[in-house]
């Protein structure tokens, strides 16, 4: 908000009291507002750790305030040994793929249906071992194909391989980051 304010040219000096002001009133608060983003996102939009550690940056909560929320938010989670759900980032990434489990069930091929689930959860800001575990997880029962292979690299039509893993420019852009 102060960054805001001075760039709409208020004088630093009002706009110090003025922060002040709110903050001793309880209106600003970036601890509430941190855990709030979190807690919102992982229920309309799942998103990974790093991608929401990145979107609160941008919006000019502090990192100390960041590692807070994101440690309340693992400390929500109870631990379980056995697949998915674990952890914070791997609960968020099978409610995303539940989200769109339809569109990826259409996919015949298991192989590809568990490629498309990585994309979609690399593009969500979910590191490379959450993507692959929870992908593998996610439509292993009846599928032929065995978890262990690489299920991010595909070879383009001119020879290039392609890995889902570093997530394209466009992806980029839509979480508010740049590739």
């Amino acid at each position: 908000m102060r960054r805001r304010l001075l760039r709409l040219g208020y004088p630093g000096g009002l706009v110090a009291r003025a922060i002040d002001r709110l903050t001793a009133l309880g209106y600003l608060d970036d601890v509430a507002f941190a855990r709030a983003w979190v807690e919102s996102r992982d229920r309309a939009h799942p998103r990974g750790a790093l991608v929401l550690r990145r979107e609160l940056v941008l919006r000019g909560v502090a990192r100390e305030t960041i590692d807070e929320a994101l440690a309340g938010r693992e400390a929500a989670v109870p631990r379980s040994p056995a697949g998915p759900g674990g952890e914070a980032d791997e609960r968020a990434a099978v409610a995303l793929l539940e989200r769109r489990r339809r569109g990826l069930e259409r996919e015949p091929d298991p192989r590809r249906r568990r490629q498309r689930a990585y994309a979609l959860l690399a593009r969500s800001g979910f590191d490379p071992e959450t993507c692959r575990t929870v992908a593998a997880v996610f439509f292993t029962p009846g599928d032929d194909v065995p978890v262990d292979e690489d299920p991010v690299t595909s070879i383009s039509p001119d020879g290039q391989v392609r890995s889902a893993a570093a997530p394209c420019a466009a992806s980029a852009r839509r979480v508010g980051t740049r590739a």
